[in-house]
């Protein structure tokens, strides 16, 4: 990104800058709202795979009744009514977090020049330590560094 891509453009308030900070900062939790989602969605098909050794096990250990209630009763279950998670995922990437994003991303766009981030951008910068190697404004202004510290 160019030297401008983070800089707050001419016209935008301390607060449209903190009102898109909120925003940004909501996005990024809904974001990990959906790894979380898809983490629930592969952990339970797991488990629904792993049932397939469970009723082997069973099978192989005589319990040819026990074998066929979890066959029967959990291997392929809807997780809620209906709903493998697959679906779940589906549901809340088109009912919500795609109309989260578009709404973000349009915001970010009208009301700051589509450069996202300024608030961020803002706090990195007045936190920066200046002249210190591991605290430039930007990735291609850092200093080249050994391992034993700062080169040259």
């Amino acid at each position: 990104m160019d030297d401008d891509g983070h800089r707050r453009p001419e016209g935008v308030s301390d607060e449209t800058v903190e009102a898109l900070g909120s925003l940004s900062k909501a996005l990024e939790t809904t974001e990990c709202a959906r790894g979380h989602l898809f983490a629930f969605h592969q952990l339970t098909g797991s488990a629904d795979f792993e049932l397939d050794r469970a009723v082997e096990l069973l099978r192989a250990a005589g319990h040819e009744d026990w074998a066929e209630r979890v066959r029967t009763e959990l291997v392929g279950r809807n997780v809620i009514p209906g709903h493998w998670t697959f679906q779940i995922v589906e549901a809340y990437d088109r009912t919500y977090y795609q109309a989260f994003r578009d709404l973000e991303r349009s915001a970010v766009d009208r009301l700051a020049g589509g450069r996202g981030h300024l608030y961020e951008a803002e706090l990195k910068e007045a936190r920066r330590t200046r002249d210190h190697p591991d605290h430039t404004p930007r990735p291609d202004s850092s200093a080249t560094r050994t391992p034993d510290g700062p080169a040259g």
